[in-house]
């Protein structure tokens, strides 16, 4: 009998499904990926609807995910994945701040958050910390939550406005601040008028905004700063 080759011994490649709407970030993740000797990209998606099907067909052993997705968010996604695929990890790999979104996703389903500016230097260890079965955060975001949780008298030096947002007003208020109007907001988010109209109203209580001229404006603010607005 033949000895054993180490190429017969060597484990699988785990398997990673990449979901984002930008073609060119598709490609070069997944060249990041495919340069791993332990991983190898399965599959990529650029929507919701596309990626429950390849989740389904592909199996995946984790789940790479954009919140800004084209039709429905990327949060949505996480929820379903959560829901549909519960032992399939998902990992949220996005441009928005992790102030606001991180606890967000973690509280979906998520089993890490990485901002695409630490995208070189963190996704691959992100990648092999979720694999194991642990959560994924920065130190920033872990000190954050300590004293949070740990302290609730530090919850009012932590807490901001925007994140008083529901999840829902919380995608309303990005997408005013990239200049869409309600129609287009109600069209995008398959909702009715009156239904982002109303959403408008309890974002504009929540973060003490007088007209809709001024919600327009801290919202773009919001996004150009790529940060939580803080009044």
């Amino acid at each position: 009998m033949s000895a054993m080759t180490p190429e017969s011994v060597r484990p699988a490649k785990k398997t990673i499904l990449i979901v984002d709407d930008h073609h060119i970030l598709r490609r070069g993740l997944a060249a990041l990926i495919n340069f791993e000797s332990d991983l190898t990209v399965c599959g990529e998606a650029a929507n919701h609807a596309a990626a429950l099907v390849a989740i389904r067909e592909q199996q995946p052993d984790l789940v790479i995910v954009d919140l800004s997705l084209g039709g429905r968010d990327g949060l949505d996604l996480v929820k379903d994945i959560k829901l549909r695929h519960p032992k399939v990890p998902a990992l949220v790999l996005t441009m928005h701040d992790e102030s606001v979104y991180a606890e967000r996703c973690l509280r979906a389903g998520a089993c890490g958050y990485v901002t695409k500016q630490q995208l070189e230097e963190s996704v691959l260890s992100a990648i092999r910390c979720v694999l194991k079965g642990e959560i994924y955060i920065s130190d920033q975001l872990k000190g954050r939550l300590a004293a949070k949780y740990v302290d609730r008298r530090a919850q009012e030096l932590i807490d901001t406005p925007v994140e008083t947002l529901s999840n829902r007003e919380l995608q309303v208020f990005r997408l005013i601040g990239e200049g869409r109007s309600t129609r287009q907001i109600a069209e995008h988010l398959s909702l009715s008028i009156k239904t982002i109209e109303t959403h408008r109203e309890h974002i504009k209580n929540k973060l003490n905004i007088d007209s809709s001229a001024m919600l327009a404006q801290q919202a773009v603010r919001w996004i150009e700063l790529g940060r939580i607005w803080t009044g």
